[in-house]
């Protein structure tokens, strides 16, 4: 399927996209806006792979409008800058992350919480103010105006640095909302996968004490040796769940199933926090007795606006910090996206785009 590009107004873009509730990602022709006043044109080099691509190629959340080209963590290289444009040049490193639009007036765009606009403009599976569709960035190019291009700092590896424009914000806004900042503080990271693995990074560069709370046992090497935890909590393990009760001043839920809450929620000490920032396709339960006689707090959210996600790449680059990644050709899109159904990666994706998509 295609869209044909009109002469002097859009120009060609190649992507790989998925037409159907199966998922399949395939080579899909369409066409972009030409590079206007305010806008900065990408030549896509790396895209991350979020688990929210897969849910939308699957339709699992109800709203998907085929056809979908994915890819919210993009970085690369600006080739057109528009006339008005005065935050980039040609040939800056650049990135795009989950937002491409919002209205600008809101009281939530005056806040720079661009993320929250009752318009917001996601940058694949969303319509423009003239009915155009979004795609995403498992594609060649992509058009944006500068209010939601990012600078990416020098010394950030452009493919591990990818997943810090959705993963990495969405954990960094999450504990800057919600006081999980103070040094000394004992955080537990709920889920050890794309969006885990950046929190525990972020969460020592803060100075907090950090336990992975994580079913699988294997993973506990992974997260005291490699990534730096101080300890590791075996969620199946009653025993071990119940030596917990009252530890902890937050955790910061990151698994994107369903799940139960209450071991969780047992864990805090009184006034603790648990907030959530994974998207399960199945409503969660939530006990009230624990958040009463605790007096527990439980919260959500979601990726910041614009100013606090250059404010945490600014962050990551000044510690070091970017994802672990296993680099993919855009061919092995849909094997990748089978392992990820999985969780069988460590701990995130990237298409390398710049090297593998050719028409």
């Amino acid at each position: 399927m295609s869209t044909t590009a009109e002469e002097g107004k859009q120009q060609k873009a190649f992507g790989w996209a998925a037409t159907d509730q199966s998922g399949t990602l395939s080579p899909f022709n369409f066409s972009r806006r030409e590079n206007g006043d305010e806008d900065v044109t990408l030549k896509i080099l790396y895209c991350g792979v979020c688990h929210s691509d897969l849910h939308v190629l699957k339709n699992e959340w109800g709203f998907t409008s085929y056809p979908v080209v994915p890819g919210h963590e993009i970085v690369g290289v600006a080739t057109k800058v528009g006339k008005n444009v005065t935050k980039f040049r040609v040939g800056d490193r650049v990135g795009v992350g989950v937002l491409v639009g919002s209205c600008k007036t809101c009281e939530c765009c005056q806040q720079d919480l661009e993320n929250y606009c009752p318009q917001i403009i996601f940058t694949f599976n969303s319509y423009n103010p003239d009915g155009t569709k979004t795609y995403g960035g498992y594609s060649d190019m992509i058009v944006v105006d500068q209010r939601y291009v990012l600078r990416f700092p020098d010394n950030l590896p452009l493919d591990a640095g990818a997943p810090l424009l959705c993963a990495g914000i969405t954990v960094y806004s999450s504990m800057k909302y919600y006081g999980m900042t103070e040094a000394g503080k004992h955080l537990g990271v709920a889920g050890l996968g794309g969006l885990g693995h950046v929190a525990v990074k972020i969460a020592k560069a803060f100075g907090l004490k950090v336990t992975v709370i994580s079913s699988s046992l294997d993973k506990e090497s992974e997260a005291i040796n490699r990534l730096g935890a101080d300890s590791f909590l075996l969620s199946s393990d009653p025993a071990k769940m119940k030596s917990a009760i009252g530890s902890m001043d937050y955790i910061l839920d990151t698994v994107s199933a369903a799940h139960p809450l209450l071991p969780l929620l047992s864990v805090l000490k009184v006034n603790g926090k648990l907030v959530t920032v994974g998207l399960p396709n199945k409503p969660l339960e939530l006990p009230v007795f624990p958040l009463v006689f605790g007096r527990k707090l439980v919260g959500g959210s979601d990726v910041g606006g614009m100013k606090e996600t250059q404010e945490m790449l600014d962050f990551c680059a000044k510690h070091n910090i970017a994802a672990d990644i296993e680099l993919i050709r855009i061919d092995e899109i849909n094997t990748a996206m089978e392992r990820l159904a999985k969780s069988d990666v460590r701990y995130r994706f990237v298409i390398d785009v710049g090297n593998s998509l050719s028409q």
